[in-house]
């Protein structure tokens, strides 16, 4: 086959698409589609064992390929998130108090409120772990379908939905360091922060960022994932190590590989679930109640609330082509938690079937999400006037 003809027919149209910023949204339906008919085919059983096959290289390090995603290629993800938030608090939309207090806030009723609902259902259950499943927002994927929505969301909607989730982000990483660690190892937790120490100091010294911070980062993920802390957050930390001058190229490099490799391998793992037969029943448990509330009127009621609260006190103030009606349809578009929701409910719950229920609920979540951003959007707004 001549290289021209697979160029024009396969790579080219490729190379269009994941330049789209409509496709991580359609990639991560696309994947959870797949997997969720996989999983509940005749292959369903093949698929599962592959994914939980042990890959036993030593006890310092994962042992299966849903642990090397989960705690590996994750990392990744995270590292990216933390280079985002980095950048949005020097230079970006975070960078001054003037600037950041609306998000903020926003983002803080965001979490705050969703929790609390999640909260009220579970305080005296099994379930109660489960309390930072619907605080998270999945930036990619709802940026995504606010793309597809294209100029019924304003360009500065969108700027205010990203601060609001890297914040969001943030708090989901301070949830996962603090809440969702189990038992510390000490002195691996003490070489890992050492080691950040100096890493933090080789950037304060100028000295050129090469082959030996790469080297280093790999020890600290190390040494996080043996401290009891979850790996990923080795990613955040090495994030805040790399100097602002290779932020935007290490950005460049990892913002494909992470959002249509690891993303999509993450989700086609994670959501493969054999929907069981109390299927309907277990929508009606707390647990799911909890999230599918939580993400669904938490998040859109917090975040419109505390923007509000937060302008009535003249702490910020919106861009003027953003309504109300605007602020609750990027509320809605907030609902989307996928991603991060699914992966705190795997550190929330060691059980099977309380991870089945929350993933179910988690998705169902998402996806009458997206049916309401299509329809408060392209129904509800009709201009731009307030």
């Amino acid at each position: 086959m001549p290289f021209h003809y697979l160029k024009r027919n396969f790579i080219s149209p490729v190379l269009e698409f994941i330049h789209d910023s409509r496709a991580i949204g359609i990639t991560i339906l696309i994947c959870t589609t797949l997997s969720l008919i996989i999983t509940n085919s005749p292959l369903g059983n093949h698929f599962l064992s592959a994914i939980n096959t042990e890959i036993h290289f030593s006890d310092t390090l994962p042992h299966s390929l849903l642990h090397w995603i989960n705690d590996g290629l994750m990392t990744l993800f995270f590292l990216l998130a933390g280079m985002e938030i980095k950048r949005e608090l020097l230079h970006g939309e975070l960078s001054t108090v003037k600037k950041a207090m609306l998000p903020v806030m926003g983002a803080l009723g965001g979490m705050l409120v969703p929790a609390g609902i999640f909260f009220l259902f579970n305080q005296q259950s099994d379930f109660s772990a489960g309390w930072g499943i619907p605080m998270a927002t999945d930036i990619a994927f709802s940026l995504g379908v606010a793309s597809l929505l294209g100029k019924k969301v304003p360009l500065s909607l969108k700027i205010f939905l990203t601060a609001l989730a890297i914040i969001d982000d943030l708090g989901a990483i301070i949830a996962i360091a603090v809440f969702y660690t189990q038992t510390l190892k000490i002195k691996f937790l003490v070489g890992a922060l050492v080691l950040f120490f100096i890493m933090i100091l080789w950037i304060k010294w100028k000295k050129p960022f090469g082959w030996w911070n790469i080297i280093a980062g790999l020890v600290l993920w190390m040494l996080v994932y043996n401290s009891g802390i979850h790996a990923t957050i080795a990613g955040v930390l090495f994030a805040f190590t790399i100097p602002m001058n290779k932020l935007l190229v290490w950005e460049n490099k990892l913002h494909h590989p992470v959002n249509f490799i690891i993303i999509p391998l993450f989700v086609i793992v994670n959501t493969a679930i054999i929907i069981p037969s109390t299927f309907i029943a277990d929508l009606g448990s707390t647990l799911s109640v909890g999230v599918i509330l939580g993400l669904l009127v938490g998040k859109p009621l917090g975040i419109y609330l505390f923007c509000r609260i937060s302008m009535l006190l003249k702490w910020g103030t919106l861009s003027q082509e953003i309504s109300k009606k605007h602020l609750v349809g990027l509320g809605i578009l907030a609902s989307i938690g996928f991603t991060m929701s699914i992966f705190i409910s795997l550190l929330a719950f060691e059980q099977t079937s309380f991870q089945v229920i929350s993933k179910s609920a988690i998705m169902m979540a998402s996806a009458v999400a997206i049916m309401l951003s299509f329809l408060w959007f392209r129904w509800i707004i009709k201009d731009h006037v307030s």
